[in-house]
């Protein structure tokens, strides 16, 4: 499965979510429920996934938790926030950088509409190409 495909997947759980309990509560509460979510619609995902941090060959002792990664491709950074920031976006790139993963979504689930609350953030992600028989203008 590609990575689009699995962020479009995350993102139907997190406005499922998101209906659910709307914006106001603690990043933790939505972690647990978005964690229900994906395992009731049979999507695979890590939760606070340890990710070990190299400096010149040498392994740092303490690694970096990632929220979420699911299907061994996607980054899912929660937030419960007011305003997502160019920091978090950089924070973000930084993880796809140390795990290696393309594709990372940071969803701020304090957003009125989750829509506004969804980012992407891309580390070299290519598109896959078309399937047989299409064409494109």
């Amino acid at each position: 499965m590609h990575e689009n495909e699995i962020s479009e997947r995350v993102i139907g759980a997190s406005i499922e979510v998101h209906r659910y309990f709307g914006p106001g509560l603690v990043e933790q509460v939505y972690e647990e429920a978005l964690c229900h979510e994906l395992t009731l619609r049979g999507i695979r995902f890590e939760r606070q996934k340890p990710v070990p941090i190299f400096y010149k060959d040498v392994k740092l002792g303490i690694p970096i938790r990632l929220d979420l990664v699911v299907e061994d491709k996607v980054i899912v950074d929660l937030k419960a926030k007011e305003e997502v920031t160019a920091l978090d976006r950089a924070k973000l790139l930084s993880y796809l950088r140390l795990s290696k993963l393309q594709l990372g979504l940071i969803i701020n689930f304090h957003s009125v509409m989750l829509k506004d609350g969804i980012f992407r953030v891309v580390n070299g992600l290519k598109q896959p190409p078309p399937p047989p028989g299409s064409f494109s203008l």
